[in-house]
């Protein structure tokens, strides 16, 4: 389970056996969320925030947090994946303790 972030206790993360569309989990005490990242011929089209199945989703402080997380850094999440699920390069997580 590669941790991509932690933000004041959220963290962002992939399944390690991951399956397209590119996306995003998230955890906060327990509860989670995903987000899918939509690319449309080649072109950002739209981030789409999903519940899980058999999990209580983010709240809606930790779901705002998450999405604009995502949105900030979603070129950096699509290069995490492309080099974990393609090329099977690691990465370091990343704290973030900048409020954004």
């Amino acid at each position: 389970m590669p941790k991509l972030y932690e933000y004041f206790g959220l963290i962002f993360f992939f399944y390690s056996n991951e399956h397209e569309p590119i996306h995003i989990h998230g955890r906060y005490q327990g509860n989670e969320s995903k987000a899918e990242i939509i690319f449309e011929n080649g072109k950002f089209k739209e981030i789409i925030i999903k519940d899980i199945s058999g999990k209580a989703p983010l709240d809606v402080q930790n779901l705002k947090k998450f999405k604009k997380i995502i949105t900030l850094y979603r070129d950096d999440i699509v290069r995490k994946w492309i080099d974990f699920f393609v090329y099977n390069i690691e990465f370091p997580s990343e704290t973030i303790t900048k409020k954004l």
